[in-house]
């Protein structure tokens, strides 16, 4: 019988262990979470457990802290670094959502049938014609 790895997010590890696995002393790992730094999970009886992530994270802080940042420059460090990454998620979203879109706006401008479509309003895609102008879109 094999067993796989926890998720990256379940919170398994003691104190003691997360300590050990980090290098760091588990003072230190109360000290952080104290400071906001980190918030590992909780059991019922109020005893810590950390994730996979958590000690990555831990990591990451004992790194900068080694060298030289101070506690407050790794926090801003860590703001920054997951507002890059939410952004990051969103600008992937809103990418694939233009995608879709595009691809639906061609589809629907290649279809022949019997059904009047309505005029195209969007500039990118309106096509010259005889008597028309052609309207230039630029961002300000």
């Amino acid at each position: 019988m094999s067993f796989g790895l926890p998720a990256p997010d379940a919170a398994v590890y003691v104190i003691s262990v997360a300590a050990e696995l980090t290098g760091l002393h588990p003072q230190t790992l109360r000290a952080y979470e104290r400071m906001g730094l980190i918030t590992p999970g909780r059991t019922g009886g109020g005893g810590r457990r950390y994730s996979h992530h958590d000690l990555e994270l831990l990591r990451e802080i004992a790194d900068l802290t080694g060298l030289g940042i101070g506690l407050e420059g790794v926090r801003r460090i860590l703001d920054l670094s997951n507002q890059v990454s939410a952004l990051r998620h969103r600008n992937d979203d809103l990418v694939a959502e233009l995608r879709a879109t595009r691809a639906a706006l061609r589809r629907a401008s290649t279809t022949s049938g019997t059904a009047v479509q309505a005029p195209n309003r969007l500039p990118v895609l309106r096509q010259p014609g005889v008597g028309r102008a052609m309207l230039l879109w630029n961002r300000p």
